[in-house]
């Protein structure tokens, strides 16, 4: 019988008396993944950060761990730990689980609360505030704490691999040299548990199924050498914004926000349709009013299913920067001779992430308005999303067991909008693996955003769930 208890007991006191005190330290460090401070390795926070859970991990008292800082020429630092399975069976294969973070954050961004900010920790209303802890600082010491909770317990679990890497926020370039140099020693893990996604809501356990992947990459439109006065220009020079316009036209609907061409979306799984629909009732409106919305700002739609199906599943685009508009206060009246626009276009978790940019780049550049310049570079590679494979009974049922126990209701299926490259690098890698991804980051924790937090209650009740997961992981059948 797992001693739920026991195990509770033991996570909810190292939570507050050692992890939260610990990730308080972590939040104070501007440790930027590299696409946000290029200048990381001499800046230092990046090991700054490392020191700090190395050091927090060292202190705990955790039979048959060892623990590296691997370190690739020219790379960010990965923490490799292993621990060794609390019983051992000289006639059985031996079984591994990895667990994954990142300790690499997002930049700070203005507007936080009064009183709050991205590197000032605050814990206030049962919430640590500040860049980084919920996404995703705390999956090292939740990890290890999980552990350490069943030997303390006397229970068992396999040998554990964790790997915490520090570029997940750049697209994780790095990771799959460090999985190709570390590939003996991972081994060939029967599970894979993942602490960087979201959750629904604070009630219950939330297991991710799917993840979208991501193309980002810079459209730029120019139509004369340099920029002219607008008097002269306007009527015969067409405007570049205004052919950024029309291009666009062709990616997205203008009224509606859906994605046009057929090759970028897929169909849905029915079973993912299921899971939508009891999320949709689980959580109703909060779907939507999460989000700080202008007063009298509506959702794209009111059905509840849509919108997670549009969030999850279906492709969508968002212009998240732009260049060649000058500031309001330095605008002259001159037309600008190009205009640059950052996209950001979420892929659907089984599309074809390399064929997709192929697709984008065809459409946006052929046949160009007016004969403009029109030019989309990719940025880095399109990282490729993630379908979750189907739970194995034995995995099911612990993860009902593990969310009555902790949070009093059941688990709960949730495909998540954003991406981990990871996740569909070890899908490919390990095709026979099970897979919890799961996270803290639930309604108005604003990870990338000003005012993010970690609800830690919610932080204490999913360790204890993953130490259940790991321990009927070894009991299995």
């Amino acid at each position: 019988m797992f001693p739920h208890d026991s195990i509770a007991s033991f996570v909810a006191s190292t939570w507050r008396q050692s992890i939260v005190p610990a990730l308080c330290d972590y939040i104070a460090i501007p440790n930027q993944s590299p696409a946000f401070d290029p200048d990381w390795q001499q800046h230092g926070h990046m090991d700054r950060a490392v020191a700090l859970v190395v050091a927090w991990i060292e202190r705990q008292p955790v039979a048959g761990l060892e623990l590296e800082v691997v370190r690739l020429p020219g790379r960010t630092p990965l923490l490799f730990v292993e621990i060794a399975a609390s019983r051992t069976d000289s006639s059985e294969p031996e079984d591994t689980v990895l667990l994954y973070g990142h300790l690499d954050k997002q930049p700070p961004l203005d507007e936080w609360q009064p009183g709050l900010g991205p590197w000032t920790p605050v814990v206030r209303d049962g919430r640590l505030y500040g860049r980084g802890a919920a996404d995703d600082g705390y999956a090292a010491f939740a990890s290890v704490t999980a552990i350490r909770a069943l030997q303390q317990a006397e229970s068992q679990h396999a040998r554990c691999v964790l790997l915490i890497e520090c570029c997940e926020e750049s697209g994780s370039y790095d990771l799959p040299h460090y999985i190709a140099a570390l590939r003996a020693r991972i081994g060939n893990p029967s599970l894979v548990v993942c602490l960087d996604s979201g959750c629904g809501d604070y009630e219950r356990l939330w297991v991710t199924t799917s993840l979208r992947g991501v193309i980002t990459g810079d459209l730029k439109a120019s139509t004369i050498r340099e920029g002219v006065h607008s008097g002269s220009a306007s009527g015969i020079v067409p405007s570049s914004f205004r052919v950024l316009r029309q291009v666009l036209a062709r990616l997205e609907d203008g009224e509606t926000g859906e994605i046009l061409p057929a090759d970028l979306h897929v169909p849905i799984p029915a079973e993912r349709r299921m899971q939508a629909g009891i999320a949709a009732t689980a959580l109703g409106t909060t779907v939507y009013s999460e989000f700080p919305f202008q007063p009298g700002c509506l959702p794209v739609t009111g059905d509840i299913e849509a919108l997670l199906l549009n969030r999850t599943w279906r492709p969508q685009l968002e212009v998240t920067g732009a260049a060649g508009l000058p500031k309001l206060d330095a605008a002259g009246n001159v037309m600008r001779a190009s205009t640059t626009l950052k996209l950001s276009l979420r892929l659907p978790p089984t599309a074809d992430a390399g064929r997709a940019v192929e697709v984008l780049r065809d459409l946006l550049e052929s046949d160009p308005p007016y004969g403009a310049q029109v030019r989309f570079a990719a940025e880095g590679f399109a990282s490729a999303g993630w379908n979750s494979p189907v739970l194995a009974p034995w995995l099911a049922a612990s993860l009902q067991q593990a969310s009555r126990a902790s949070f009093g209701n059941d688990a709960c299926y949730i495909g998540e909008g954003g991406t981990i490259p990871f996740m569909g690098m070890l899908g490919e890698m390990f095709p026979n693996a099970q897979f919890v991804i799961t996270g803290v980051l639930g309604p108005h924790s604003n990870a990338h955003g000003p005012n993010e937090f970690l609800e830690l209650r919610t932080g204490e009740r999913l360790t204890a769930c993953i130490a259940r997961v790991l321990h009927d992981h070894r009991s299995r059948a």
